[in-house]
């Protein structure tokens, strides 16, 4: 993954338990990095290790630290030069999830070796959808859910998302019920 997700999580920790912890979590996780390069890769295991730390650190199941990191992502890479980019996706919470792939491919531009999941929305009603999750990496369906209230709080939306189908209980892929209500 790019630093810009470990420098994310680090932002998030510090900024809701303090730089101490950050550093406790960095300790348990056996990461030495002092600071992680936004536009430069590591390896998938730094941060599956720094969630797994956060885990035990802050006592909160590594489902929750994914589920809170999505909400936070969504407002971090917003002020980290991605917000116009992000606007350019949408003007509402369904219009923006029918973009994310578009999305993608436009972040890719920036980053070469990125390898980003996949979304796509089926049975989009007036105010529910089915958001298809696809991605290579494993166990970041719980940042989808994050993600999907991040956006919500972004459009003034009520949203209420379930995870319907999970590649854990052997699906070919995550699927979630979004349902949605405009401020």
């Amino acid at each position: 993954m790019y630093g810009l997700v470990n420098k994310a999580i680090q932002d998030m920790v510090c900024s809701r338990f303090g730089e101490k912890t950050w550093q406790e979590i960095k300790q348990k996780a056996e990461v030495d990095a002092d600071v992680f390069v936004s536009m430069e890769g590591y390896p998938d295991d730094i941060t599956h290790r720094l969630v797994k730390a956060a885990s035990v650190v802050l006592n909160l199941s590594s489902s929750e630290i994914m589920q809170a990191f999505g909400e936070f992502w969504v407002q971090y890479t917003s002020q980290e030069g991605y917000g116009e980019m992000m606007d350019m996706s949408g003007d509402t919470l369904p219009e923006f999830l029918e973009n994310l792939d578009n999305l993608h491919a436009r972040v890719g531009v920036s980053f070469p070796q990125l390898q980003p999941p996949s979304f796509e929305c089926s049975d989009v009603e007036e105010a529910t959808l089915s958001l298809h999750y696809r991605s290579d990496r494993e166990g970041l369906a719980p940042m989808v859910l994050g993600l999907v209230k991040g956006l919500g709080t972004r459009f003034d939306t009520e949203v209420e998302i379930t995870h319907t189908q999970s590649r854990d209980d052997g699906a070919e892929h995550d699927e979630f019920l979004v349902k949605y209500k405009p401020n």
